[in-house]
């Protein structure tokens, strides 16, 4: 008989989350535990957080903060344009 060492963790979230993510997992085939198994096991094979973190947007939270500092810069200098090429052409003189 192969003795098993295995420890519980327990973790907090709300119905919804949990719901929609049973779902998922659900017709993947995958039960909650076994799920959150595969996600340890990428997080120590990668030996990093295994996907990639988006904002609402859809944005990585790099690409995220450049916008951000490139929406601040943009309001420094109050420059203007009527039409799309005339953007364009003040871009491209750089």
């Amino acid at each position: 008989m192969i003795a098993k060492n295995n420890e519980q963790i327990q973790i907090r979230i709300d119905a919804k989350t949990k719901n929609e993510a049973k779902k998922i997992l659900d017709s993947l085939g995958l039960d909650m535990s076994s799920a959150v198994k595969l996600f340890f096991r990428q997080i120590i094979n990668a030996k990093n957080f295994p996907c990639e973190l988006r904002d609402e947007n859809g944005f990585t939270l790099r690409k995220a903060e450049i916008l951000r500092e490139s929406i601040a810069e943009a309001e420094k200098t109050k420059k203007s344009f009527k039409t799309g090429s005339a953007l364009i052409k003040d871009a491209l003189k750089d």
